[in-house]
């Protein structure tokens, strides 16, 4: 462990243009079906993935990490989060995910808030998460903004995309900033579709903010033009197998719409609806109690049923430690895995569970050279000291776009700051 950080902290020093590495010896998952390369090589260069397999010759010159009794996978990427926008949830000042009193919806743009030196962003690269889709909770309105993907790099600019797609909420939540019914929360949907579809059409009817004939505002409007054609997605946070269908048969009015699904807790219900709709699913695994009356469905075979109609799903979620730290996906992950052992229960394989924090999230919000470990992709790779779906494992390299990460947090400086103090450097009001 030891020569491993000299090394890491070597290639901390190093430029990203001029390391090439070799990552050898370990039991490579890339991702790419159940596919699993014992005794493995990942070789980057210049910031990409040139070559993966067995008894590939290393590059001279270049600098090895030895992986062996170790796991080597892609970087994890969440296909939602709030990193960035949130530190302490239920601190306001800290807690940029919604406005409680703006006048305005669709235009809020999560970019210009993300915070690099928010410290989960650092506590998760720690546990290999190395890309984040990070999205807006809604306030008053059902349209909550504008999200971004960020990388977790520990330098540079992390915004990768901003305006990445457009928050839509139509379940619970949104009957209730609609006015207090689901039919109310689908006018107000239809008519912003509409006011957007009249803002393409005739900019200047708007110029003077809200004009006599708009519900929304000028810059709302603007913002949904690209939703309404399709260049932007929608993310729909839907639970209810009803609001479901209801949202894919958005698409006979707005036939453009490239709409993906949050939450679908009883999404394996009209599982072949989503599937034959091409519609992704963001999710998590174990979501099984009724605490709604819109997810009393809930099952834990949810993903499995899902995966096995043929719909793509990613892990991730807004909120709670789900929003703020996505190092937990991997326990998401192997938790689907052993749903297949428990009786009538519906779980994943062992490659389905680690795309659905890999390659499926990549996929679902267009990340093409992202997600699975692959010559020509992007050099995010993390080796683990064991079995990355199991509780006990933790990474012990990280790599974004080829650059070795540092393996340190502010939670981990402060527990080294203080865990060993002397009594002479305690502060006098802690003598003995």
């Amino acid at each position: 462990m030891k020569r491993l950080s000299l090394v890491l902290a070597a290639l901390l020093a190093t430029s990203a243009n001029a390391a090439t590495i070799a990552i050898t010896g370990g039991t490579v998952l890339t991702a790419v079906g159940e596919t699993s390369i014992a005794n493995g090589t990942v070789i980057i260069r210049d910031g990409r993935i040139t070559a993966v397999g067995a008894g590939l010759v290393v590059p001279a010159g270049a600098t090895v990490i030895d992986a062996t009794g170790k796991f080597v996978t892609p970087g994890l990427i969440t296909a939602m989060s709030t990193l960035g926008i949130v530190e302490v949830e239920g601190v306001r000042q800290t807690n940029d995910a919604s406005a409680r009193s703006t006048p305005f919806s669709a235009a809020i743009d999560v970019a210009p808030a993300i915070n690099p030196m928010s410290p989960p962003i650092a506590i998760n690269r720690l546990g290999g998460v190395t890309r984040a889709v990070v999205g807006p909770e809604i306030s008053n309105e059902i349209f909550g903004g504008q999200g971004a993907i960020i990388s977790l790099a520990a330098s540079g600019d992390i915004v990768m995309a901003k305006r990445a797609f457009q928050f839509i909420e139509m379940g619970e939540d949104g009957a209730r900033a609609a006015g207090g019914s689901r039919p109310a929360a689908w006018l107000n949907l239809r008519n912003g579709f509409a006011e957007a579809q009249r803002f393409a059409r005739n900019p200047a009817a708007f110029d003077s903010g809200r004009d006599k004939d708009s519900l929304i505002k000028r810059l709302d409007a603007e913002a949904l033009v690209p939703v309404v054609e399709g260049r932007v997605p929608a993310v729909v946070h839907a639970e209810r197998a009803s609001d479901i269908s209801a949202v894919l048969a958005l698409r006979a009015e707005f036939p453009r719409l490239h709409l993906i699904l949050i939450g679908a807790r009883e999404g394996w219900m009209v599982a072949d609806k989503i599937a034959a709709a091409r519609v992704p699913v963001v999710t998590l695994s174990l979501f099984d109690l009724p605490d709604s009356f819109e997810t009393l469905a809930s099952t834990r075979s949810n993903v499995g049923r899902l995966v096995a109609a043929g719909v793509t799903v990613g892990f991730g979620i807004f909120g709670g430690d789900s929003g703020s730290q996505p190092r937990n996906l991997p326990y998401f992950a192997g938790n689907a895995v052993a749903q297949a052992a428990v009786p009538g229960g519906v779980g994943l394989t062992r490659g389905q569970a680690l795309a659905a924090i890999t390659r499926a999230p990549a996929q679902i919000f267009g990340l093409a050279d992202l997600g699975t470990l692959e010559a020509g992709k992007r050099g995010d790779v993390v080796v683990w000291d064991g079995d990355p779906l199991e509780l006990t494992s933790a990474p012990t390299a990280v790599f974004i776009d080829g650059v070795a990460q540092p393996m340190q947090s502010r939670q981990l400086q402060l527990r080294d700051r203080y865990r060993d103090l002397a009594p002479a450097a305690l502060p006098k009001a802690y003598s003995k």
